[in-house]
């Protein structure tokens, strides 16, 4: 006999609000953002917008956005220059889940990891980080080249 869990999201994880898909695709396609944060809004059951960051931020700006004891999904357009001197962009996909946040965050953004992905077409790489220096500059940059 098996059991299936329904509920909230039990197992298909929350979709990406349109605004989301949007916020998105202008950092892809027109450069608009720097990077996007996003999170959980467990009353519309979705995953919403919570922050964008301008071309100019840094990546210092970037992590510093990550709250220190909560979950979050986050795209960031890293540039850098090639070896072979050409400018080069690669998006990297987030998850934040730092081992302070709780039990219950940590387990609704698992479960609506997958679900989120299917969402974004376009990022290059991801990242599953628990403390900062998972998502350090020097992480990104060992994974573009």
């Amino acid at each position: 006999m098996s059991f299936r869990f329904r509920g909230p999201n039990a197992s298909s994880g929350m979709g990406l609000a349109d605004h989301g898909k949007n916020a998105f695709l202008e950092l892809k396609r027109k450069k608009v953002h720097r990077y996007v944060i996003f999170k959980i809004d467990e009353k519309k059951k979705e995953v919403v917008v919570e922050k964008t960051g301008t071309p100019a931020e840094s990546f210092d700006d970037f992590t510093a956005s990550l709250p220190e004891n909560d979950c979050r999904y986050a795209v960031y357009d890293f540039d850098f220059v090639t070896s072979e001197n050409c400018q080069k962009s690669k998006i990297f996909l987030v998850h934040w889940s730092p081992a302070t946040s709780r039990i219950r965050a940590k387990m609704l953004y698992a479960t609506s990891k997958d679900a989120f992905k299917r969402e974004l077409d376009g990022f290059h790489y991801e990242i599953q980080a628990t403390d900062p220096t998972e998502v350090d500059l020097e992480v990104l940059k060992d994974r573009a080249h």
